[in-house]
């Protein structure tokens, strides 16, 4: 679908039932509390649902309250693959009436989507709609959009900002977003636990094909040991990349029979295409997987898929 006819779709429904993915980022939930508000200025009613808690640094984007209401139009927001609404929304992964989404791995499962795999984020799709439903984003859509804007670009530094992105964050500062609270609460603010966890991530710390691919791990024991939450995680798949001379960066995940894989690369190398070896995908600088079994039978997979991958590219 393009903008325009999912405007269309959106002025003939009602009773929205707007999801977010599960371990939610600022991205799926900035788009999805600013379609939330948008629909709420048109008179219609809708409430956002996720399958996680919604981590505390995201509370200045959620509503006092929400209608409770059985849904007629199911939107996803930000979401590639039904598998990535989680538990708590699996009853709905066949029921999603329409899907907005930049990820170019998406599975196409929702009857109607809109997809632009060149967007920085799902943000940057979700502001056209909301312009072209008609209504003028205030303070609290523009501190929606700015968040997705801000934390899927890594506080506009990855290599999916365009010059429309930094546009569109700064018409949304114009429009009274709070981009220093924002930035800080996203990207400068730590807990206690998470510093340690930090720590126990870089003694993790393994290299491969002389230092040209990094892997870093969490375990259910780190979290015990610093006490850290899941929602405290976030940005920690950042670290391996930051590292000097290092072409991808690996983080490996612990969950309950294997290992969430992210993978963050440089430009010669297509992460999306190691991920899909294992039924993942993503974008071309930053993408997931999952693998089962122990941590290092993981690893061993990871760094043989992403080792063949550099040699392709003659790294």
């Amino acid at each position: 679908m393009t903008v325009q006819q999912t405007c269309e779709y959106l002025k003939g429904q009602d009773d929205f039932l707007i999801l977010c993915h599960q371990s939610p980022d600022g991205d799926t939930l900035g788009s999805g509390f600013a379609l939330y508000y948008t629909l709420r200025a048109l008179g219609k009613r809708a409430r956002v649902a996720c399958s996680d808690p919604i981590p505390s640094q995201f509370d200045f984007l959620l509503p006092q309250e929400m209608p409770d209401f059985t849904p007629r139009c199911v939107v996803a927001v930000d979401i590639a693959d039904t598998q990535l609404l989680g538990s708590g929304l699996s009853r709905w992964e066949n029921q999603v009436d329409l899907c907005i989404d930049h990820h170019p791995s998406n599975k196409l499962y929702a009857k109607q989507t809109l997809l632009r795999g060149s967007a920085a984020a799902t943000a940057e799709i979700m502001i056209e709609i909301i312009c072209g439903l008609g209504v003028q984003p205030d303070s609290q859509i523009a501190d929606c959009i700015y968040t997705g804007l801000c934390t899927d670009t890594g506080c506009f530094q990855y290599s999916n900002v365009t010059s429309y992105t930094l546009r569109t964050a700064a018409d949304m500062i114009d429009r009274g977003a709070d981009a220093y609270r924002i930035n800080r609460r996203m990207f400068s603010t730590k807990s206690k636990a998470r510093i340690a966890m930090e720590r126990e991530v870089l003694d993790s710390l393994v290299y491969a094909m002389d230092g040209k691919i990094a892997v870093i791990a969490v375990t259910g024991e780190m979290l015990a040991r610093t006490g850290a939450e899941e929602s405290e995680l976030d940005g920690l798949s950042s670290i391996p990349r930051e590292i000097e001379g290092v072409q991808v960066g690996v983080t490996l995940r612990e969950k309950a029979d294997g290992f969430k894989v992210s993978l963050r690369t440089v430009e010669k190398i297509d992460a999306s295409h190691i991920c899909a070896v294992f039924g993942g995908g993503g974008h071309a600088r930053a993408a997931g997987c999952f693998i089962s079994g122990s941590l290092e039978q993981c690893r061993r997979k990871i760094i043989q898929a992403t080792k063949a991958a550099c040699e392709e590219a003659g790294l």
